[in-house]
C-alpha cells in the first residue's frame, strides 16, 4: 500500500472515483451503500450484528454515513496508510469516527478488540504477497469469534477491469480472482470462507437488481465479497 500515493489522490479521489464509474449509472455512494447495507443484512442472519468495527484502507470515509444508516450502534475505527485520506474523511464526518494512521504492516490494535472488520476494495492495491499477512493481521484484531468482510473487484467482469484499467488511482492495482482471495483467507487461517458475486446490473437495469440474490454463486458480477471467520 503506497502511502505518498493516496495522499496524492485524497483530495480528488472522490471526483475521479465518481468520473471512473460513470458508466454504471451510480455513484460512489452506490457502491458504499450496498457493501455496509450487505453486511448489515448478514449479520443479522447470522444474529451477529457487531458491535466494534473496522474500516482496513478507510480512505476518505466513504462508508461512514452507511455504517450510520445500518449499524447505528457500532463503534466505528478508521484505519489507512494515508494520513491525508485520514485527514480528509474526519473533515467530512467529525466525531463519526476514530480515525488511526498505521503502518501498511501492522495493525495497532490489540487482540479481538473488533467484532467484524472490512476492506472494500483495498486489496488490489496491495502487494499480493502480503495479503496473507495482512489477512493475518485481520483475523487478529477479531479475534477467535470476530469476521472479516472483504469486497474485491471481479476481474471476469469485462467491464469493471476496464474501469480499473482507466482508473489513474487504479494504476499499479492488480485484480485477484475470488478463488485466489479465498485462497489468501484460508492460508490466513480462516476456516469459514463464503464468496458471494454482486452488482449484475447496471443503472438501466436497475429494475432487475431483486434478482441478484439468486445470483451471487455466479462468477460475473462486477464484485465480490468474502465473509471470512475462524470457526
Amino acid at each position: 500500500m503506497d502511502k505518498a500515493e493516496f495522499d496524492s489522490f485524497a483530495d480528488e479521489y472522490l471526483s475521479l472515483h465518481a468520473r471512473n464509474i460513470a458508466v454504471s449509472g451510480e455513484g460512489p455512494e452506490y457502491f458504499a451503500e450496498y457493501k455496509i447495507r450487505d453486511i448489515a443484512e448478514e449479520m443479522a442472519r447470522r444474529n451477529a450484528l457487531p458491535a466494534r468495527l473496522l474500516d482496513f484502507g478507510s480512505g476518505v470515509g466513504t462508508s461512514i454515513p452507511w455504517v450510520k444508516r445500518y449499524l447505528p450502534n457500532a463503534q466505528l475505527t478508521c484505519a489507512d496508510v494515508s494520513e491525508r485520506s485520514l485527514e480528509v474523511a474526519q473533515s467530512r464526518f467529525p466525531d463519526s469516527s476514530r480515525f488511526v494512521h498505521f503502518d501498511g504492516h501492522t495493525l495497532p490494535f490489540e487482540q479481538g478488540e473488533f467484532n467484524l472488520a472490512y476492506a472494500m476494495c483495498v486489496f488490489h492495491h496491495i502487494d499480493h504477497a502480503e495479503h496473507v499477512h495482512l489477512l493475518g493481521e485481520l483475523r487478529r484484531v477479531v479475534g477467535p469469534r470476530g469476521t472479516v468482510v472483504v469486497f474485491e473487484h471481479n476481474p471476469l467482469n469485462p467491464l469493471t477491469v476496464r474501469a480499473v484499467n482507466t482508473c489513474e488511482f487504479d494504476v499499479n492495482a492488480k485484480l485477484i480472482s475470488a478463488r485466489n482471495m479465498k485462497q489468501a483467507c484460508l492460508d490466513a487461517g480462516f476456516s469459514d470462507v463464503v464468496v458471494r458475486f454482486r452488482i449484475f446490473f447496471p443503472h438501466m437495469l436497475a429494475t432487475l437488481r431483486p434478482l441478484e440474490k439468486y445470483l451471487t454463486h455466479v462468477p460475473l458480477g462486477a464484485q465480490y465479497s468474502v465473509y471470512a471467520s475462524a470457526a
